[in-house]
């Protein structure tokens, strides 16, 4: 018979409780197999009946323990926090004797024996003796007692070794397993409250293991999808088409050009119009869907989709120990962020981005080279500029303002703002990009004797052209203000010497002024012909300068078509996947630490480390989505967090917000009123936190062997060796006390120095060297693979176990056993059965040879699928 019904779960009402076979023990002796002398591969069947509607809901099912009459059950069965039982809810527990788990065929029920089933109340277990249960087991025709079963109830974080010890001598009786009640009421300060507005379906498992002193570990996994997911591509897409829109006006407003430019441009606009119709209908798409907030590793090549991360859920396991806090441990688990619907013929975007730079300067087209630092120099002069006038012209108003109202305090104040906001404004202007871009520009224009231009990679020399000019016209920016400084200090004078000791006026730096005004008058009158020629000169140098600035990126395009175009494209589609994730990762980081404030102080005096762990080979398709997964990892440096109070604690008000542009987004995240009020005075003042991605790789498949023996695992070296001084630099950087007195950082960050540069296939050490580390320099963990389902299932479980290992004293007997539970019956196998709609590791046994032992699942569990 067919253990499962897939896909169903059932809400009841009333008090919430989750079941779990596993919290304590669970345990049977003398079970009969199906044949006289062989002992049966034992596993406990958790089914659901509502008698209102009366039907049975298969819902999950313990491990298999192979060949024992006395087998003892370690993983657990719960339900989802939504899932409250009802005082008349029945819970039915099945035992059962697998004949055969091994399947080649995933489509193939398992062969299984009936041995005996127990039923109960949860009304029966709420209103039982010290939250316990002792059942027993009935054969089929509900006569013969086969057996005993011990259901309790227990709440995490609250288990005490007593407890333990009772239940543990209790399993010693004969014919007799217990089962454990996990009731999931919240506490106030309980981490697993994570912002529901932002987390949502979560799948849990309860586990028990032993500890080297024969103690009990309670072990709960909880895995949750991220409305991130769909919510951050969207903005970004959003974003695109702004600046995209806003680049076809800028090159609009260049004026008249000579027919050789004016045509690279009307073919540049075209392209962009291209882009953006494209950005549109997809937003348009992606605006229609309303079922999952995760995308299905069956649809990474879908086009609507390309934007949207790859199978992103978070993962949290939460462990209690007698007498100890509860520990936590997160990771988020994502697909490579790579262009899977433009594919990977020719490359990833690392290859493809440095091909295409030395393709430029031997470009056909007729422009002028611009090396990328110059066109980044261009895109932050437009930014700057776009930035400063409006807030110049504003505090230039508020200059007025005050004057109007004689408040010598209100105008000295104004002054020093704009006074500060303008020299940052000429500072950003003081560039000779900016000038030899004019130079280039009016050569373009028709009114000049030009030709058409050759390939060159310097800028032509017209001699009817002051050079001068621009110089002049950005001087005026700073005499202009130093008038209205002058005129500030005049009036000043005017004023009767009070007991209050004024600040003094700010240092005058920019240029020196001989003026004279009449002292007389209203000081708004003296002051708004001065503040007016002021904004008239920042007016037009920001016109010439965003003229210049313009052109300069005109011939970035004009140099790059199309495939310049194309590129930009693949990469805001790698970056949108990677960003997704990095901000679900920061959300969920930031929660669990908004009780520390040594996590607090580290997160906005330095910023924080997000180290994201990839099992990709170098080999075939997968090294063209390492080097997109590389850019896009690395282009997530430009992105900075900022901390808001949301408006209300309305869920629509709760979600993070990006704003900016392609060289520099900012994600806004708002938290409720209270929790707000709980973070340092510099985050609520809106510092700018800071992340410093990380990425380290190594291939463990069969291709990787391929790479290993035959290939180039070249790119996989240099990513570990960059990345491993970016992490070491960031590790320096820390003057924290705390991380700076630890030896064993230091100890961690030399032997993974030495395993980057050391020849070692498949050197998996690498991976748990960076993650260690990551944890302890409280970062954000992440975990990718092609899909994030397979692979990345067996390191995630690897890594819990590993934890409970080295943090948790688990029994080194249980390592293994630890190990297969989750892979088994865990949340990792409910991810690929969310993905593919089957329970199966898509993997055979051929490639499994190649898998580093640890790395590959129990038996039964995988088989060749779609995925």
């Amino acid at each position: 018979s067919q253990l499962r019904e897939e896909g169903r779960e059932k809400t009841l009402t009333g008090s919430h409780v989750s079941l779990t076979t596993g919290s304590q023990e669970t345990k049977c002796r003398d079970l009969i197999g199906s044949g006289r002398d062989r002992k049966p591969n034992a596993l406990v069947q958790v089914a659901v009946i509502d008698p209102r509607e009366q039907y049975l809901v298969s819902h999950a099912c313990t491990e298999i323990v192979e060949g024992s009459r006395d087998p003892l059950f370690l993983t657990g069965v719960t339900f989802p926090p939504e899932y409250p039982a009802s005082p008349e809810t029945l819970v039915k527990l099945t035992v059962y004797d697998v004949r055969d788990k091994a399947r080649d065929n995933v489509s193939k029920p398992l062969s299984v024996s009936f041995l005996g089933s127990a039923t109960f109340s949860v009304s029966d277990l709420l209103r039982s003796k010290d939250d316990q249960l002792t059942l027993n087991l009935r054969s089929s025709d509900g006569v013969l007692a086969v057996g005993t079963v011990l259901v309790s109830r227990v709440n995490m974080g609250e288990m005490e070794e007593g407890d333990v010890d009772h239940i543990t001598a209790d399993v010693q009786q004969a014919q007799k397993c217990t089962l454990v009640c996990e009731s999931s009421q919240a506490t106030p300060n309980d981490k697993d409250n994570s912002p529901l507005t932002v987390f949502k379906n979560p799948v849990c498992k309860v586990y028990k293991f032993q500890t080297v002193d024969s103690k009990w570990m309670l072990v709960r996994e909880q895995m949750e999808e991220c409305t991130l997911s769909f919510s951050i591509p969207r903005q970004l897409l959003h974003l695109y088409i702004q600046e995209d829109m806003r680049r076809i006006q800028e090159l609009r407003d260049l004026g008249e050009l000579s027919p050789h430019w004016d045509n690279l441009r009307k073919e540049v606009i075209g392209r962009y119009g291209q882009v953006i119709a494209a950005y549109q209908e997809t937003l348009a798409e992606l605006n229609k869907i309303t079922g999952p907030s995760f995308k299905p590793s069956c649809s990474k090549a879908q086009r609507y989709l390309e934007f949207i991360p790859i199978n992103l859920h978070t993962q949290r396991m939460r462990v209690t120990c007698p007498r100890q806090t509860d520990a936590f441990y997160d990771v988020i688990t994502v697909g490579a962020p790579a262009a899977h619907f433009q594919g990977f013929k020719g490359g990833g975007l690392q290859r493809l981005l440095s091909r295409h730079e030395a393709e430029k300067k031997s470009t056909a087209y007729q422009c002028i080279y611009y090396s990328p630092e110059h066109t980044a120099k261009a895109q932050e002069v437009l930014h700057s500029v776009g930035h400063l006038q409006p807030l110049i012209s504003g505090l230039a108003d508020q200059l007025l303002q005050a004057a109007q109202q004689h408040s010598m305090a209100g105008l000295r104040e104004a002054l020093k703002t704009l006074a500060g906001k303008t020299e940052q404004f000429v500072h950003a202007l003081k560039d000779e990009l900016v000038k030899s871009a004019l130079l280039a520009l009016h050569a373009a224009q028709p009114m000049c004797n030009n030709t058409p231009l050759k390939r060159q990679d310097s800028i032509p020399c017209h001699k009817e052209y002051d050079e001068e000019e621009w110089d002049r016209v950005w001087a005026d920016v700073a005499k202009s203000l130093n008038c209205v400084i002058a005129m500030v200090d005049k009036l000043q004078e005017q004023e009767p010497i009070s007991n209050n000791q004024e600040q003094p006026i700010p240092k005058q730096v920019l240029a020196d002024v001989i003026t004279s005004h009449n002292p007389e008058g209203d000081w708004r009158e003296q002051l708004c012909p001065l503040v007016v020629r002021l904004k008239e000169c920042v007016a037009e140098v920001v016109v010439r300068a965003r003229r210049a600035m313009t052109f300069v990126l005109l011939q970035e395009a004009a140099c790059s078509i199309p495939q310049g175009l194309f590129l930009k494209q693949r990469r805001d589609v790698v970056f949108s996947q990677a960003l997704a994730a990095l901000a679900c990762g920061f959300v969920m980081r930031l929660y669990a630490g908004m009780e520390d404030k040594g996590f607090l102080r580290q997160l906005h005096l330095v910023g924080l480390v997000a180290q994201f762990e990839s099992l990709l080979s170098t080999y075939s398709e997968e090294i063209g989505m390492l080097e997109d997964m590389e850019v896009g990892i690395s282009d997530l440096h430009r992105v900075a967090f900022k901390i808001t109070q949301a408006k209300t604690d309305d869920p629509c008000d709760l979600q993070p917000v990006v704003i900016g542009r392609r060289e520099h987004y900012t994600v806004e995240v708002p938290l409720p009123r209270l929790a707000f009020q709980m973070l340092p005075h510099e985050i609520k003042e809106g510092k700018a936190l800071q992340v410093y991605p990380v990425l380290f790789n190594v291939g463990i498949n069969e291709q990787q062997t391929i790479a290993d023996r035959f290939g180039d695992i070249s790119l996989q070296e240099r990513i570990n060796q960059r990345n491993f001084e970016i992490l070491d630099s960031y590790y320096k950087s820390l003057s924290l006390p705390c991380f700076q007195t630890r030896t064993d950082l230091k100890d961690l960050l030399g032997t993974l120095g030495q395993n980057v540069v050391t020849k070692k296939r498949k050197n998996v050490e690498i991976l748990w060297l960076a993650g260690t580390i990551c944890r302890r320099l409280n970062g954000i963990r992440f975990t990718s693979c092609k899909s994030a389902k397979d692979r990345t299932s067996m390191s995630v479980t690897l890594e819990q176990c590993a934890l409970l290992r080295d943090e948790h004293q688990l029994n080194k007997d249980y390592f293994i056993r630890a190990l297969d539970c989750m892979r088994r019956e865990g949340c990792r196998i409910e991810n690929v059965q969310k993905n593919i709609k089957c329970r199966k590791y898509a993997f055979n046994m051929l490639q499994l040879m190649a898998f580093p032992k640890i790395y590959r699942p129990p038996e039964g569990t995988y088989g060749k699928v779609d995925s």
